[in-house]
């Protein structure tokens, strides 16, 4: 994120490189880096001639390279921006020798998404040298809390941890979603509000009560009544709770907490980094490796691994989802 505002405010500064050449798993980034050159770096006057967007499946890089090489038509630049670029990606060392002698006046994007170029490539080094490479990698489920923190207070919000957890523990580390969600929240409540669990619940449609993370919980606190109780909303309303979804949680928790048990620093910093989850989780699992010792942790993962496959339809599909999560908690706590 620090480097995304580093290129934002060079560009607000007048500092615009010939070349652009945005890439990797995450493609939120290269969206938003790619969105604000072609919102801000020519005036809405100057884009009509002098901004053109092509799509990598419909040209090569000969056709990108002519573009670029044309000059501003009544202005002092114009912007190419190639989106879907990694449809290129056959031919991408085709691009070295126009990166090596850029076009001073055009101003070259790559929207390069999935996907990375090989660093040691020469085409690579001679975009860093006479452009900026930026690689826009996907953020592991312990890192997307702390961003939707700091997103929220650059708009002047804040967010419950709680209610943070639900949106990751929901949507993943999508940002792309994560940030769709925030939008709309952001739009209901007005500047200042803390974003809380209950305003998730009645504006995103995720129950706080109901939902995989509070019934994980309940099962790591071998609360079996508030277990029970979940899984028949989760019976009663599939579409909304696939069973596939459930026990792969299930299933990733407490592969999770076999690693837990194996390790000798058990401080929470290092527990989030290891297990690569949310901060707010780690509490979680403190309790859970309390109620269930390691032996009976490998034994509930081979045993849910026979559930998980049922659960895909694997000699089960007379199996109703209900008697699925009945025999997943009965092999659970049992």
């Amino acid at each position: 994120m620090d480097e995304v505002i580093k290129i934002i405010n060079e560009i607000k500064q007048g500092n615009i490189k010939p070349i652009y050449f945005f890439m990797g798993e995450e493609p939120y980034y290269i969206d938003k880096l790619t969105e604000y050159i072609e919102d801000n770096v020519l005036s809405e006057e100057d884009k009509g001639f002098n901004q053109m967007v092509l799509y990598g499946k419909d040209v090569s890089i000969e056709d990108v390279v002519s573009n670029a090489k044309r000059y501003p038509m009544m202005a002092d630049r114009q912007v190419v921006i190639v989106k879907e670029a990694q449809e290129l990606s056959r031919n991408i060392e085709k691009l070295e020798s126009y990166a090596e002698n850029p076009q001073p006046t055009t101003v070259l994007v790559f929207a390069y998404k999935y996907k990375t170029l090989d660093k040691r490539k020469k085409v690579t080094k001679v975009l860093e040298k006479k452009g900026v490479v930026f690689e826009s990698k996907k953020m592991y489920e312990n890192q997307v809390g702390e961003w939707i923190k700091r997103v929220l207070q650059g708009k002047n919000y804040t967010i419950e941890p709680k209610a943070a957890a639900m949106l990751v523990e929901f949507l993943g580390t999508d940002l792309s979603k994560i940030s769709n969600e925030l939008d709309k929240l952001m739009i209901i409540l007005p500047k200042g509000s803390t974003i809380t669990a209950h305003a998730i619940e009645e504006n995103i449609g995720i129950s706080k009560d109901y939902n995989v993370f509070e019934f994980r919980k309940a099962i790591g606190e071998r609360d079996q009544l508030k277990a029970y109780k979940i899984a028949d909303y989760f019976s009663n309303n599939p579409k909304d709770n696939p069973i596939v979804m459930t026990t792969g949680l299930v299933f990733g928790f407490f592969s999770q907490l076999l690693q837990y048990h194996g390790l000798k620093d058990k401080n929470p910093s290092n527990i989030a980094k290891v297990l690569k989850v949310n901060p707010y989780f780690v509490k979680d699992y403190d309790v859970a490796a309390r109620n269930y010792p390691m032996k009976k942790v490998s034994a509930i993962v081979a045993a849910l691994r026979d559930v998980d496959v049922k659960s895909k339809g694997v000699g089960a599909n007379a199996i109703p989802q209900s008697d699925l999560l009945k025999e997943m908690l009965v092999k659970i706590f049992n």
